[in-house]
């Protein structure tokens, strides 16, 4: 064992992982000082998946995750899994993260959790840090109608970022350099407006002990 644990997050890709490990830094400095983060590479999307396939899926991901553990010789922390909810944090949320949050409770019940079921997507989880932007690229600007609201009802905020920052165009690549600004700037954990599912991921951390 290493005196470094390690923190798996699994992601729909690498821009995914360094946003989450940004925020779970402002958000847990304490646990995130002595932790490094270890993506694991699996195309999981756990609320596409119910019953037998769901577990099937945790249990596969668990799998690699403990073996990324041992490949690292280090202690593991806790599971981190990311997925774009593709929809609304609407009356359908609460039961699409219940069951894959209840499937690896049940599968790790010794094990730290945090589900990052991002509405409608990552971005949307960008646009409460509305001064980050600029540093990343002094001309970009949130447009006002994506301020101090709620972002878990903006459709594809990728596209309105792309459409609104200014120019150069906001592409995917860009989320991790503004969540990292965030990070630096301490614009984390005060956002501006709301959004229901960054609020149950930072939840999810809270009660990491």
């Amino acid at each position: 064992m290493t005196a470094d644990p390690t923190r798996t997050p699994a992601g729909e890709d690498q821009d995914d992982c360094e946003i989450l490990a940004a925020l779970i830094r402002a958000h847990r400095p304490d646990l995130s000082a002595a932790a490094k983060p270890v993506r694991v590479n699996d195309p999981v999307r756990p609320r596409r998946k119910s019953g037998p396939k769901l577990a099937a899926a945790v249990e596969a991901l668990v799998g690699k995750a403990r073996a990324k553990a041992r490949q690292q010789r280090a202690e593991l922390l806790g599971f981190v899994v990311h997925e774009d909810l593709d929809g609304y944090t609407d009356v359908h949320y609460d039961r699409i993260r219940t069951t894959p949050t209840d499937e690896f409770a049940r599968q790790c019940p010794q094990s730290r959790t945090a589900l990052a079921l991002a509405a409608w997507e990552g971005e949307g989880w960008l646009l409460p840090f509305p001064d980050a932007f600029p540093h990343v690229r002094p001309r970009w600007k949130v447009p006002a109608q994506l301020l101090d609201r709620d972002t878990g009802r903006v459709k594809d905020a990728e596209e309105e970022l792309k459409r609104g920052l200014g120019l150069p165009v906001f592409r995917e690549s860009d989320g991790p350099a503004v969540a990292r600004e965030a990070l630096q700037h301490r614009l984390i954990p005060s956002p501006r407006g709301t959004n229901r599912s960054y609020a149950d991921f930072v939840g999810d951390l809270t009660v990491w002990t």
